[in-house]
């Protein structure tokens, strides 16, 4: 899949959600997961997505275009300096566009160096529940001793509930992962035709 990505535009409420015919991949993951550096990876550019050591940086639904796909980078979650009303317009936020963005893929992001929180594990459960598709995405692996990346994500695969397979390893420092990744998508954007067609 030849990637040449682009911003598109954000939204700060769902009246600003993108409407577009082309299938739409979320990434999702705590605040400081590294969202921002795993699209980067994916786009094979250092600065599509504005990267930050500020948790909680991204507070708005942020759309690229990926050209097979639109790629929607999600506010992160879990942030704990965040005041409540904060983090419940925030909940709000990412109700809404799963309930009307009609999502091909998701790709939920977690710290491959720490056991997942409880928000990492509503997450999980939120998309069984509402049928979405999803890859777990361990990010940072590069942090590791490389004989320990893969019991690692064995482990937090074992962790998070879901089958060891349906985990990536990824570091975007490296650029681990980013092919499978990118399979992952085409996948989805092969799926999402298919039914489309139907």
């Amino acid at each position: 899949m030849k990637i040449e990505a682009s911003y598109l535009t954000s939204a700060v409420s769902p009246k600003g959600f993108l409407r577009t015919d082309k299938p739409i991949i979320a990434v999702a993951g705590k605040s400081n997961v590294g969202k921002s550096s795993f699209i980067n990876m994916l786009a094979g550019r250092a600065k599509l997505a504005r990267t930050s050591n500020t948790p909680g940086r991204t507070r708005m639904v942020n759309y690229f275009d990926f050209g097979p796909f639109v790629l929607a980078d999600l506010p992160g979650y879990g942030f704990a300096k965040a005041g409540k009303a904060e983090r419940e317009k925030w909940g709000k936020l990412m109700e809404a566009f799963f309930a009307e963005q009609g999502v091909a893929h998701v790709f939920s992001l977690f710290d491959i160096r720490h056991a997942p929180t409880k928000e990492d594990l509503q997450m999980v459960k939120y998309l069984y529940f509402y049928a979405i598709p999803f890859t777990a995405v361990a990010t940072k692996a590069d942090k590791l001793a490389k004989t320990r990346v893969k019991p690692r994500a064995a482990e937090l695969a074992a962790q998070l509930g879901i089958a060891a397979g349906d985990l990536v390893a990824t570091s975007a420092q490296t650029g681990r992962g980013k092919d499978e990744a990118l399979e992952r998508a085409e996948q989805a954007v092969q799926v999402f035709f298919e039914k489309t067609e139907q």
